[in-house]
């Protein structure tokens, strides 16, 4: 069957962005499709491997959190949690697994992804603790440049998030774009730029990015 207009497009583009994020030393790859993807994840990891993540629509979407639940995987899974105290330490937990999931809120053409929070475990993570971050984003994350993809984050990505909860009410749920409000109960508490996939200290790539030729989360 022949591909789409669109298809033809986000697998050009894709590519593009894969030589960049490889360029600034993350582990990068391409899939077409949401299905690829899930398989792609799950060859990343084994059963004996301790694996969380963070708040994903995308990894909803694609199914991978129902196959980490279901299918016996060792995981740390917060929604678990009969307490907030209890959250609360699952989350620290997560900082120390093997493998830890994530999207990201917004990436640039170039490869550099940029993510809020409102708790901060998710941006933590991917700054330190697990031994490896695998993050996958649709192709409708990826913008032209670093500025287009904090603006992404916080005037899109925040917004569109912040619906999901009925108990928070920061300007941008009735406004639709950010205020760079300090409102108490705003999910945009930490905002972390990452513009390379390894350090010094860990030379080999512990950020794994899997790109996604379909729109995936907000």
């Amino acid at each position: 069957m022949a591909k789409t207009p669109f298809e033809l497009r986000n697998e050009v583009l894709a590519q593009r962005v894969v030589k960049n994020l490889q360029r600034r030393a993350f582990d990068a790859c391409y899939c077409a499709t949401k299905e690829e993807a899930l398989e792609k994840a799950l060859s990343l990891i084994d059963k004996e491997q301790c694996v969380s993540w963070g708040g994903s629509m995308t990894l909803e979407e694609m199914g991978l959190l129902e196959t980490l639940r279901t299918q016996g995987y060792n995981i740390i899974d917060r929604d678990t949690a009969k307490s907030q105290e209890e959250r609360l330490e699952l989350l620290r937990k997560a900082l120390t697994c093997d493998t830890y999931f994530m999207s990201t809120n917004a990436m640039s053409e170039d490869g550099v992804m940029v993510n809020i929070d409102g708790t901060g475990n998710r941006v933590a993570a991917m700054v330190f603790g697990p031994k490896s971050v695998v993050v996958i984003a649709g192709i409708n994350k990826v913008v032209k440049s670093y500025e287009d993809a904090v603006a992404r984050a916080r005037n899109l990505a925040a917004p569109v998030n912040v619906q999901r909860f009925a108990n928070f009410n920061p300007p941008c749920k009735n406004n639709g774009h950010c205020f760079n409000c300090t409102a108490p109960d705003s999910i945009c508490n930490f905002i972390l730029t990452t513009r390379k996939g390894s350090t010094m200290n860990a030379p080999a790539p512990r950020i794994k990015v899997i790109l996604v030729g379909e729109s995936l989360g907000y």
